[in-house]
């Protein structure tokens, strides 16, 4: 479980997220939802400590994470940015990262064996010696995603994971997420824009305006006036195929 408590952050004189705290359990997967420039990029790098917090705490199962040591946090909370950076490296290698804080002095039976279990799990076994430069927008997600598995995280950030994806591989994607959610008992809190993405496959969905929180909610909660509130747009939630899903005007 993981718990966000009066979360702030300011660029310089600019404040980025201001007093933003929530809640999620195991196995549950969050959609961080709002307008560009609402913090939610922001937000999940707080959480992970990629930048460092103003105020505010994230404790995992109680435990606050701020005074923990690097290596210590990535063996709780793994985070995918919207581009891998890791072009010349082989999938298998770059997979292979997601164990570094595991590894002490060099890669042992147990994290290449890791390694070889998530990438048959997630069926891209015809990619792992191949470049990540060579691969395609949708399977270089899966290759990230497969990286942060690897690493056993307590929760598990995304940030924006179907970026310049397709349709189709966006709905793969996230089917990913939300098996390996339920599987593993891993929280997932993913930054996404799809709206209708999000109803299909997360369970909450917590709503960013302004660098603040606005709602959090389940989708029986989402209406035409938080579209408008948030977003500033016409829409009408409707049922499609027994699925809620938003019609924008």
């Amino acid at each position: 479980m993981i718990e966000v408590r009066g979360l702030s952050f300011s660029y310089g004189h600019r404040n980025a997220i201001h007093d933003i705290s929530f809640s999620a359990g195991d196995g549950e997967v969050v959609a961080i939802l709002g307008n560009n420039g609402a913090g939610k990029s922001t937000l999940v790098k707080c959480i992970d400590r990629i930048r460092i917090p103003c105020s505010g705490d994230v404790l995992i199962d109680g435990v606050s994470t701020g005074s923990m040591s690097r290596r210590a946090l990535a063996r709780l909370i793994s985070y995918t940015a919207q581009r891998s950076e890791c072009g010349g490296m082989s999938v298998f290698d770059s997979i292979l990262l997601g164990r570094r804080p595991y590894i002490r002095w060099g890669a042992g039976d147990e994290d290449i064996g890791m390694c070889a279990s998530v990438i048959r799990s997630m069926g891209i076994e015809d990619l792992q010696f191949r470049c990540l430069d060579e691969l395609s927008g949708g399977e270089q997600q899966k290759v990230m995603l497969a990286r942060a598995l690897v690493q056993e995280p307590r929760v598990m950030l995304l940030d924006e994971p179907t970026s310049s994806l397709d349709p189709g591989s966006q709905y793969e994607m996230m089917a990913l997420v939300r098996k390996a959610a339920e599987e593993r008992g891993i929280t997932v809190l993913a930054v996404l824009h799809d709206l209708n993405l999000a109803l299909r496959f997360c369970d909450r969905f917590f709503f960013m305006k302004g660098g603040t929180g606005y709602g959090f909610c389940s989708g029986s909660d989402i209406d035409s006036n938080l579209m408008k509130d948030v977003y500033g747009i016409d829409a009408e939630v409707v049922m499609i195929g027994g699925r809620r899903s938003i019609l924008i005007d």
